[in-house]
């Protein structure tokens, strides 16, 4: 019953010791330190291109630059080790956080180990696309340094994840629903306030093209879970499905379904490519509240 009923969306995400306004769309900013990632994989493996690239993605619109270095990409040969990882990604932390001082910082990882280490450097939100799953540890992690915290709806492990070996389901909408909410109550119970977490609902894992499409229509039912939503749809295979592009030429196609999802009540967006997504947020935001357009 409670699901049931109409939920009030927060219109702040606390991270650390600071707010997100969530009153216009925000842009979170994909960079990946991995060898292996599905879509840019090895072009920002060293850390002078991996910093110069931070700074493209801030310049262009991103309002938050996540960090990945374990691919989640199918057929990956062999898992990485939380020490492996560590040394992709905290010289990365360490180095923005001198840079782009007034830059929030999101870690892509499902390790405690990999989240305590980058949290101490500067890092303010903790982005698990296991949704807690995996490392129950992280939770208690990202509750004790007050960090935000990413839920993202997935099954399985790192390894297949991202493709369809879980991808059965009797009611899609009421079953992610059903598992995110499992994983906000994981996250309470570790210690993390309800004001820091955020919801993804995973498009594109554990879901085919047509379950992710019909995810994505249906993205205002998550509303109900009382959590702001994050969407990453950036160069997904069903966004190739639907537009017969390869994965480098899917960042139109990406700010339509960002624009999309913005309409379904997303806040959050993670995205590859922030200045196409930047205005094609910009166009749906000022369609929604024209007031907020300058004359």
């Amino acid at each position: 019953m409670g699901l049931a009923l109409p939920c009030i969306v927060p219109h702040t995400w606390t991270i650390g010791r600071q707010s997100l306004s969530l009153d216009r769309p925000l842009l979170v900013g994909i960079l990946n330190v991995t060898p292996d990632s599905f879509s840019d994989g090895g072009r920002y493996y060293d850390l002078p291109a991996a910093a110069d690239h931070a700074q493209v993605l801030v310049d262009t619109g991103a309002d938050v630059v996540d960090i990945g270095g374990e691919s989640t990409r199918p057929g990956r040969p062999q898992p990485v080790t939380g020490a492996d990882e560590l040394a992709r990604v905290l010289p990365v932390v360490e180095a923005l956080r001198h840079r782009l001082p007034d830059i929030p910082l999101s870690v892509d990882t499902v390790k405690a180990e990999v989240a305590e280490r980058c949290l101490a450097a500067g890092a303010s939100i903790i982005n698990d696309v296991s949704g807690g799953r995996l490392d129950p540890d992280l939770l208690s992690v990202v509750a004790g340094a007050g960090a935000g915290l990413v839920l993202m709806h997935s099954r399985g492990t790192v390894a297949d994840m991202a493709t369809y070996d879980h991808a059965e389901y009797h009611d899609l909408l009421n079953e992610i629903i059903a598992e995110l909410g499992e994983g906000i109550e994981r996250a309470v119970l570790a210690g993390v306030t309800e004001d820091r977490i955020v919801v993804d609902p995973g498009l594109g894992f554990a879901k085919r093209v047509g379950q992710s499409w019909w995810l994505l229509d249906q993205l205002e039912a998550l509303t109900c879970l009382g959590r702001p939503i994050m969407v990453g749809p950036s160069r997904k295979r069903f966004l190739g499905a639907a537009t017969g592009r390869p994965v480098a030429q899917l960042d139109v196609a990406t700010a339509t379904a960002c624009a999309l999802a913005y309409d379904r009540g997303a806040k959050i967006f993670r995205v590859h490519d922030p200045g196409s997504a930047h205005d094609a947020l910009a166009v749906a935001h000022a369609a929604r509240e024209p007031r907020s357009v300058a004359e």
